[in-house]
């Protein structure tokens, strides 16, 4: 295999059914899962090397026996992600990537088929490489049933990372810091998987009590509570009773036969005809009783909710588009009607910290427009740029919003031609942006990751539809910011991760900019002393200089419920 000068601060790690090794700076080890663990905490405390894996989900047996939290990883998932875009990251697709080898003739596994050739009857047992180069389709699976092959497993992830370290360094001088905070942020998912969100599992479940009533004895008497919900609905519309309110055309339907004409049934549609009929009101209430009974209900509370309260679902670092962490199980989107059941456990608060205006900001540092820039310093940035347009802040606001999300109508299009007078540096490079998601040519974001933006919406053929066009563009406008916004907080996220740690503090929850930290109640000060610091440290190493001022909402509570809004 290839050697390269650059590698001897990493250090690559794999495991397979008990089994694992470690190669990289002069180190060279197979063992049981406990005695590499033991080698890794060695490593880290002496010469801080970065550890190399497949992904942290391949690592997570080997993670988790190391009783400290790792502070420098280099995940060859993740960093596929970046470099290539898209979500697929699987060892082959990684490995085909980082040597240059074409996609079309990776292998797939047998499927155990006499006229199966797909294996490739030309590999010896001990062959990890085909002869054209690609991994055996069998590399990270099967074949592992021995020392002697997770040694080699493990070189072939050193290589990758050297391989991909030097793209990285081709493509920008950013892009090889991405990629550390967001290997430190799929480590974070493992954690936070692990660690669970603290709640009060009493107060949930008064809570969906208020919404869905008492627990069923029964599957009848579930039925008999959920008609029951639809009937405060439906005693206002005499003579439809038999209407299906899951069903948007006969919701559509119901609402057309007294006076409430609706392109479609979304909230902030029906929000305006509140006044008309009392039955837009009433469902409504139904729509938020309904989602908590039939998404946040007690099935929800039994299966996700932890015998130490705790809540817990998959996350992931990154949404396979522009990079925003992703978690389940409501983690993501829990009604703000049950944050009040989110609370911190025995002897601990939640430090809660909320970015503050944050895709602006971040539009200033990436478009590198100077007076943009100025108007960050300010607490509330909308002020100084509706100063400047000569306009209301709400306006102000609606119209730099609206320049990041494609909208040019009404109001905001007329607001928007301020700024394009005012701010043409940051205007123009949203104007590129969606002009390139128009002909579906790929981006990157600030910080590096390839967001290809030909892939969304491909039913449609590239400047065959004006209309998908379009969304395309505004997708590929919104994603810029997005992305970088989402490489900024994992920044942050990373940074809060590794101080806090010494203190007792666990990050919780990442809510898109939101971060929810648990610590001990007589840390409490200090830690929010901290999630601040790493903001300011976090956001000065991003943003590479620009004088653009990141600020947050930092606050000490008990429960989740308690933050301002």
């Amino acid at each position: 295999m290839a050697s390269h000068g650059t590698d001897v601060d990493l250090v690559a790690v794999v495991v397979h059914r008990g089994r694992a090794a470690l190669v990289g700076a002069g180190a060279r080890l197979a063992g049981s899962v406990p005695e590499v663990a033991s080698a890794m905490v060695t490593a880290a405390s002496t010469s801080r090397p970065r550890f190399v894996w497949w992904s942290a989900r391949y690592a997570g047996e080997l993670v988790a026996a190391v009783a400290s939290p790792l502070p420098r990883a280099w995940d060859l998932a993740e960093a596929h992600r970046i470099l290539h875009g898209g979500w697929k990251a699987e060892p082959g697709r990684v490995w085909a990537a980082a040597h240059a080898l074409p996609l079309s003739s990776m292998p797939e596994a047998s499927s155990g088929d006499l006229f199966d050739f797909s294996a490739g009857d030309e590999l010896g047992p001990d062959d990890l490489t085909r002869s054209d180069g690609h991994l055996r389709a069998d590399a990270a699976s099967g074949w592992l049933e021995s020392d002697a092959r997770l040694l080699r497993w493990a070189e072939a992830a050193l290589e990758c990372a050297a391989l991909q370290r030097d793209r990285a360094e081709t493509l920008g001088p950013r892009i090889v810091g991405t990629i550390h905070s967001e290997s430190a942020a799929a480590l974070m998912c493992l954690e936070l998987e692990a660690g669970g969100l603290p709640v009060d599992r009493a107060v949930l479940e008064d809570l969906i009590g208020g919404f869905a009533g008492p627990r069923a004895a029964s599957e009848e008497a579930a039925v008999a509570a959920r008609r029951a919900r639809d009937a405060e609905v439906l005693r206002h519309v005499p003579g439809r009773e038999s209407t299906d309110l899951r069903n948007p055309q006969q919701v559509r339907d119901m609402l057309a036969g007294v006076g409430v004409d609706v392109p479609n049934t979304r909230k902030w549609v029906l929000d305006a005809y509140r006044h008309v009929h009392p039955v837009v009101d009433a469902l409504l209430t139904w729509r938020k009783a309904e989602r908590i009974a039939t998404t946040y209900g007690y099935r929800w509370l039994d299966q996700c909710v932890g015998p130490d309260d705790r809540l817990r679902g998959g996350w992931s670092a990154c949404d396979g588009a522009a990079g925003r962490m992703t978690a389940e199980n409501g983690l993501h989107n829990l009604p703000a009607a049950l944050r009040s059941g989110v609370a911190a456990h025995g002897g601990h608060v939640f430090v809660r910290a909320d970015l503050g205006q944050i895709e602006p900001r971040v539009l200033a540092v990436v478009s590198g427009d100077p007076v943009f820039a100025e108007a960050t310093r300010a607490d509330d940035l909308y002020a100084p740029v509706a100063s400047r347009l000569g306009v209301e802040r709400p306006v102000a606001k609606v119209a730099v919003l609206a320049a990041m999300y494609g909208q040019r109508s009404g109001a905001a299009g007329e607001a928007l031609k301020g700024l394009e007078r005012a701010y043409p540096v940051a205007m123009g490079l949203l104007d590129r942006a969606y002009e390139s998601g128009v002909r579906g040519e790929p981006l990157r974001t600030f910080g590096g990751r390839l967001v290809p933006t030909g892939r969304f919406l491909a039913q449609s053929p590239i400047g065959t539809n004006p209309a998908l066009d379009a969304a395309r563009g505004r997708f590929a406008r919104n994603a810029i910011i997005q992305g970088a916004a989402a490489e900024l907080f994992k920044a942050w996220a990373a940074t809060v991760r590794a101080l806090g740690a010494p203190l007792g503090a666990q990050i919780v929850l990442c809510l898109h900019d939101e971060l929810l930290v648990h610590a001990p109640a007589d840390r409490a000060d200090e830690v929010a002393t901290l999630v601040d610091r790493a903001l300011a440290d976090a956001s000065r190493r991003w943003a590479a200089g620009a004088p653009v001022r990141f600020v947050a909402d930092t606050s000490v509570i008990q429960r989740w419920s308690d933050a301002k809004p």
